[in-house]
């Protein structure tokens, strides 16, 4: 039987957009109260939120700095149009595609996930975009490829914390091929019916919710096919805390701080910690893809 995925999120799940631009502003206070980690999701009880220029300074896209309030300073240096995504590897029809092509062919619409964030923080976010699987049958998958490789653009004079060695520049990830054809695998062009914010991953990011954050690259420029399982940014830098897999699992604690509880977006700091859900709530869509796997092994 064909999966077909039904939306159990609404609207009134969501995450209110000023909480959502301004989760690093929450992180950083959890940090200076001795807190290690943070959460989030939908709250009815979700403070006043700050004022524009305030939500506008948090963000964490490292390719434009390690500070909180660096994304927004420098990401207006970012080119987006023209843009163009490089598929390549293990296609029939290898080549650039242009981004605007590829919203011509697309059909775009919206998805409401949660989002779970490796930091113990979650929330609820109304993504537009399109099915992942679309853009690859679109090249054309080859037998005998089982992994998808991407990469994030790499322009130092715009981007420019990618001078700095904070990682080995360009940002890569990478999924099975049976992750990146899963019908909840998408490649967002937008939030709250607006574009992605430059500092948020503009024009194209990947959305895999069942995985922690990290696995969602942002500003997508290549997409390769390959036999081999391709290296990833988090993982090179530090294999024992950032698996290739990075499912999001209450089970397996990352090595700092338990997985096993999340923290309220817009709950304040003393809101009561919820469970974390395996897979983020994902389970019975996408636990076959795992089956007979040691999740604790490949984590």
């Amino acid at each position: 039987m064909a999966f077909r995925w039904k939306n159990t999120l609404t609207h009134d799940d969501v995450t209110p957009e000023a909480h959502w631009l301004n989760r690093r502003q929450l992180v950083a206070g959890m940090a200076g109260a001795g807190l290690a980690t943070m959460a989030g999701g939908a709250s009815a009880d979700s403070p006043k939120p700050d004022s524009w220029e305030v939500i506008t300074s948090y963000n964490n896209f490292y390719e434009f700095g390690t500070g909180k309030g660096d994304p927004v300073k420098h990401a207006h240096r970012l080119t987006t149009d023209p843009w163009s995504v490089r598929i390549d590897g293990m296609v029939d029809r290898p080549g650039d595609y242009a981004f605007k092509d590829i919203m011509a062919k697309m059909q775009i619409e919206e998805r409401i996930y949660r989002f779970r964030c490796v930091e113990a923080w979650s929330m609820v976010i109304p993504w537009n975009g399109f099915e992942l699987k679309d853009l690859l049958d679109l090249a054309g998958v080859q037998s005998g490829a089982k992994y998808v490789a991407f990469e994030t653009l790499y322009r130092p004079e715009e981007m420019i914390g990618q001078k700095y060695a904070v990682l080995d520049w360009p940002y890569v990830e990478g999924l099975r091929l049976d992750e990146a054809q899963h019908p909840l695998t998408l490649m967002a062009t937008g939030i709250y019916g607006k574009a992605i914010p430059n500092q948020n991953g503009a024009p194209l990011r990947l959305v895999v919710p069942w995985k922690y954050g990290f696995k969602s690259i942002k500003s997508v420029v290549r997409i390769t096919l390959t036999d081999k399982e391709p290296p990833t940014s988090w993982n090179k830098a530090n294999g024992r805390e950032y698996g290739f897999y990075s499912n999001v699992n209450p089970n397996v604690d990352h090595p700092r701080w338990s997985q096993a509880s999340e923290r309220v977006i817009g709950g304040g700091l003393l809101a009561k910690r919820q469970p974390t859900l395996m897979f983020n709530g994902y389970g019975p869509e996408v636990m076959a893809l795992y089956e007979g796997m040691d999740l604790k092994k490949y984590y």
